[in-house]
């Protein structure tokens, strides 16, 4: 073998020795990593159970208010079905109880007003016989 391939040979090996020996940290007031992270976790704990807390007050807070509207809504919901209840039985015992809807009202009117156009129309003639008028 040729010695420059030998002597680059061996530096390359000594380089990468160096390289592996400086792995350590350069600050020299830095904490533990355990200690730092078991700090963090115990303050994230403490602060998840405060958030807990607030959320189940607040469902409950919730839960009180639509409980209350519900309630309000019901008592008006039940006055006026009462009310309509009442109007209902007013006019069923009124003797005068609609027997037509308004559509065969209309129609029965519209009858009679042809029946007596119609008689109008036989009596203003006079009964006198005519040939054939209208043709």
């Amino acid at each position: 073998m040729r010695q420059g391939l030998l002597c680059l040979l061996l530096i390359m090996l000594s380089l990468g020795t160096l390289a592996h020996a400086e792995d350590a940290p350069s600050s020299d007031n830095s904490v533990p990593l355990s200690l730092s992270a078991g700090a963090r976790i115990t303050d994230l704990q403490q602060r998840l159970g405060e958030s807990e807390r607030l959320r189940s007050e607040l469902s409950q807070a919730l839960k009180d208010a639509d409980a209350t509207r519900e309630s309000s809504q019901l008592s008006q919901l039940r006055q006026e079905n009462l009310r309509l209840k009442q109007q209902l039985d007013k006019a069923q015992s009124n003797p005068g109880f609609h027997l037509l809807t308004d559509s065969q009202q209309w129609f029965v009117i519209g009858g009679a007003v042809a029946l007596l156009a119609l008689l109008c129309g036989i009596f203003a003639s006079g009964g006198r016989k005519q040939r054939r008028q209208w043709l």
